[in-house]
């Protein structure tokens, strides 16, 4: 395998990230109208507490991976490297195990009481806890060694699979075992979707297994050229993965457990104002619509941030802190110049998206997009922060960052649905929002504590906004004139979003001046700078 550097890795794992959510949208149509959006909500809580388990178990597992190997290939001790991932292998058997158990044993009790039609499809997904935590480790080791290919492939050909089964599954468990409808079609519904959710990480896994053994001699071959001297027992061994997975665990637990607890706190505080379908649905719209169009330009955040914390935490082991702070300007600028123009273009296109992607959706699902999408920035800059400061082994900070800011989420949250209770999920929309703002704040806080860190303001933020602010005037003008004219949204939306692509990176290349040289560092950056150049931006 060969050494890649942080942009291009960086890129490979966004292309790959892009693909698996377009899928995912995709999907998500066709599952909405075989599921309705009562059965959408059921399959919405099962996915929420099923996240949390897997948060618990395995969802860190590849950062925590990747960070403990890196450092060790950076010093050349490859034995100790490859120790480190036998022993992760054993913990996320032991660890998922358990969580596999408990959400299979654990859900009825763990679920909204008001929500319990949830529970079988939360029981499909037990196994895949397990499953989810032994691919982490593979995914995490082929990281550190900066392959972000295998992880890359496992991911499009889980979402591939998820998709294919999750419809498929659903239609046939309704049209067989409930071909009346109602509510034991929504959960045979929720149950099938869920079914999918488990194929797809199988799949995954599958993926990561036949990769690994052909890559097994050059494994080997890394192992003999090993000179060191001090190789860590099996004890040393799991003691460093406990130590360093356990913060990162609580941390991405706490980071995310907001969703599990704005869910339970927002079905509790409104049973008195609404039915328990309504508020099933209402949730649905909210979990399987705004959310997985919001999670597209967040995962770019989230594959930036594991394609440099195996950069950054070598750099650091070396003592080298101009090259750690130099690669987190990079990844920030790269993603908030993706992030950006995601939350102006789903802001002035709210509407059309989601009539367009979801047409069983209702106007709560292009209002939520429009109000919150600027939820899309603070995400992704509290994902990039609190991966540079796990990266630096500053796991206690990052954890008591996160902590801060759910305590505030959960108080905003419950404080909004009693002053007011008609916000219904918009309350949780907006607690979400300042739960990010106020991570992302207190992260930047303790960069500049221990890496002396200092935001580039105007090329990271000031320069994509002004040409995002273009783009969406020109943006909404197009989509509006087009469909006038035509009175098809599909191609007026595609035309405006083409348009609107090619404008911001026309307007961003002017107001920046950035060069051939630095945009061919940019995702597919060679394919832009020719696009340019066919315009004559570029000569």
């Amino acid at each position: 395998m060969k050494e890649n550097n942080l942009v291009k890795n960086a890129s490979v794992l966004m292309i790959a990230t892009v693909i698996s959510r377009v899928i995912g949208l995709i999907y998500r149509r066709p599952l909405g109208q075989v599921l309705g959006n009562v059965g959408l909500g059921y399959y919405g809580y099962a996915s929420n507490l099923y996240a949390i388990l897997l948060l618990v178990s395995s969802y860190s597992i590849p950062m925590a991976v990747s960070k403990i190997v890196s450092e060790r290939l950076a010093l050349k001790q490859y034995k100790n490297a490859q120790k480190v991932f036998r022993g992760a292998l054993m913990y996320a058997a032991i660890v998922g195990g358990i969580a596999a158990l408990v959400a299979f044993f654990g859900g009825s009790i763990l679920l909204p009481s008001n929500q319990q039609n949830a529970v079988p499809a939360l029981r499909v997904l037990a196994p895949t806890i397990f499953l989810a935590a032994v691919l982490g480790v593979f995914r995490g080791y082929f990281q550190a060694h900066h392959s972000m290919t295998p992880t890359s492939i496992s991911q499009i050909l889980e979402q591939i699979m998820n998709a294919i089964v999750s419809v498929a599954v659903a239609y046939l468990l309704i049209r067989h075992l409930a071909p009346e409808g109602g509510t034991k079609a929504a959960i045979y519904g929720a149950v099938g979707g869920t079914t999918g959710t488990a194929a797809g990480v199988l799949t995954g896994l599958l993926v990561m297994l036949f990769i690994y053994m052909l890559n097994r001699p050059y494994f080997r071959k890394e192992k003999r050229k090993d000179t060191h001297k001090g190789e860590e027992t099996y004890g040393q061994v799991f003691g460093i993965i406990f130590m360093m997975i356990t913060p990162i665990i609580f941390t991405t637990f706490v980071n995310n457990a907001g969703a599990y607890l704005d869910s339970y706190i927002y079905s509790a505080m409104l049973d008195r104002h609404m039915s328990a379908d309504a508020i099933s649905a209402a949730y649905g719209e909210y979990s399987n619509y705004y959310m997985p169009i919001i999670n597209i330009p967040l995962a770019l955040a989230s594959a930036s941030a594991s394609a440099m914390m195996p950069e950054v935490s070598g750099e650091y082991a070396l003592h080298d802190l101009n090259a750690v702070n130099g690669n987190v300007n990079k990844t920030i600028r790269l993603t908030m110049f993706l992030c950006i123009p995601s939350m102006v273009g789903m802001t002035v296109l709210a509407y059309p998206i989601m009539g367009v992607l979801f047409p069983s959706s209702t106007d709560l699902a292009g209002k939520l997009l429009l109000t919150g999408a600027v939820y899309v920035v603070f995400a992704a800059l509290s994902t990039i922060t609190g991966s540079v400061l796990q990266s630096i082994g500053k796991q206690r900070v990052t954890l008591i960052n996160a902590a801060i800011a759910l305590v505030l989420n959960i108080v905003i949250l419950a404080v909004m649905l009693i002053l007011a209770p008609k916000l219904s999920i918009y309350a949780v929309m907006l607690a979400n929002i300042f739960y990010a703002l106020i991570y992302c704040i207190v992260n930047d806080i303790m960069l500049r504590k221990y890496l002396g860190y200092r935001n580039e303001w105007i090329k990271t933020y000031l320069q994509p906004l002004i040409a995002s602010a273009i783009m969406g005037v020109a943006a909404y003008g197009i989509y509006e004139g087009l469909f006038m004219l035509t009175r098809r949204p599909f191609i007026a939306l595609l035309a405006a979003v083409v348009a609107a692509v090619l404008l911001y990176l026309i307007v961003y290349v002017k107001i920046s001046g950035t060069t051939k040289e630095e945009m061919r560092r940019f995702p597919m950056g060679t394919k832009l700078v020719r696009i340019l150049q066919i315009i004559h931006i570029y000569h």
